[in-house]
């Protein structure tokens, strides 16, 4: 379904947009970047502070509440939304990364793949079709097609099959999707091999998609591929539809990908680095479990407008991180989610503004002066 996505800028340096994407619980404005709540919330972070954070979409896990507390009671409690008391955007993903990613649990075929549960080893069975039943009775705003994501490193054959059955079972999925309220995007796979990468768009655009999902990247190769495929494909992307960079990423390659006409994002780097003492700031990361913090005075990132910022010091900050305290992962975790967030609305008002390329050399300019990890 085209026609849920509008453009409202670009940038005229690059292929960057700013846009408005259309989903049941709201308009998006776009670039965006989605925190990650793989069991229907976000660690470390109730729903008050994601709210405060002006979070408008949060990512769940098909695999995950499919296997606990179960789509059919999701669905009986109201659906998602009401489940996890959260009014805002939700996108679900078709569950095809948790199950490749358990490779001695799981078996492959062009039906689906058969697969042991993580939790207790019972046995279950994915298609495509159950997928995007699940994901309907979850209730999200956009769901995700059913696709194999590739490992790295692969070979060209392997890449080709993999990617073929990704997209036999893409047409399935659009076969079957019955709730058009929900978005359902398609995912482009491939690997690394930009032939393979430009088949599978190709396919993809055909099938009339909401949205065009770049998938099975940031799995293990190295960044310059992973910068390389998403070069190539940029020019070849339907520019009517939001385009979804999944699973990526670090500051810099937000304006990477950004630049290449990229419009969504998750990643689990702001909050799994949180609860590790790994903090993103305006001068690079650091790790507030070292010594040089221990009697500073100052906060995380003095350019920062956060609560935390605002009220916290590095040393204290780092007393709680030692001493293994619960209130360590939320407040890193709201540091780090506002930095993200914050990176995202100043991009969009560049793109507006149309001065991306100031706002990435000057973010660069503090951002490699003096990372600690």
């Amino acid at each position: 379904m085209v026609g849920c996505f509008r453009v409202c800028d670009r940038d005229p340096s690059s292929r960057a947009r700013s846009g408005i994407l259309r989903t049941s619980h709201g308009l998006l404005e776009t670039p965006l970047f989605m925190p990650v709540g793989t069991l229907a919330g976000v660690k470390a972070m109730p729903h008050e502070f994601l709210e405060q954070l002006e979070v408008s979409l949060i990512l769940g896990n098909t695999y995950h509440l499919y296997l606990r507390p179960g789509h059919e009671l999701i669905k009986e409690l109201g659906g998602l939304h009401r489940f996890m008391s959260w009014n805002g955007a939700i996108l679900t993903d078709s569950g095809g990364y948790q199950v490749f990613s358990h490779q001695a649990l799981r078996r492959i075929s062009d039906e689906g793949v058969e697969f042991q549960s993580h939790l207790d080893g019972s046995s279950h069975f994915f298609s495509p079709e159950k997928s995007i039943e699940i994901q309907e009775a979850l209730g999200a705003d956009v769901i995700m097609a059913f696709d194999e994501c590739t490992p790295y490193p692969v070979t060209e054959k392997e890449a080709r099959e993999s990617m073929q059955r990704s997209m036999l079972w893409a047409r399935r999925c659009r076969e079957v999707h019955s709730r058009p309220e929900q978005l359902l995007f398609g995912i482009v796979q491939g690997s690394v091999f930009q032939e393979l990468r430009e088949e599978s768009l190709e396919k993809i655009q055909a099938l009339d998609f909401a949205g065009i999902a770049i998938g099975g990247l940031s799995v293990g190769e190295p960044k310059a591929l992973m910068y390389e495929v998403i070069e190539g494909l940029a020019p070849l992307l339907d520019e009517e539809r939001p385009h979804y960079l999944m699973g990526v990423g670090t500051p810099l390659d937000l304006f990477f990908a950004v630049r290449n006409g990229m419009d969504m994002f998750d990643c689990v780097l702001p909050t799994r680095n949180a609860r590790n003492g790994s903090i993103f700031t305006s001068s690079g990361k650091i790790s507030i479990k070292n010594s040089q913090h221990r009697d500073e005075a100052g906060p995380l990132d003095p350019n920062c407008s956060c609560f935390v910022c605002r009220r916290y010091s590095r040393a204290y900050l780092r007393h709680l991180f030692l001493s293994g305290e619960i209130a360590s992962s939320v407040l890193n975790t709201y540091h780090n989610l506002h930095f993200y967030l914050d990176l995202m609305r100043k991009i969009r008002e560049s793109i507006r503004f149309h001065s991306l390329e100031e706002l990435e050399q000057r973010f660069r300019s503090g951002y490699e002066s003096s990372s600690e990890i």
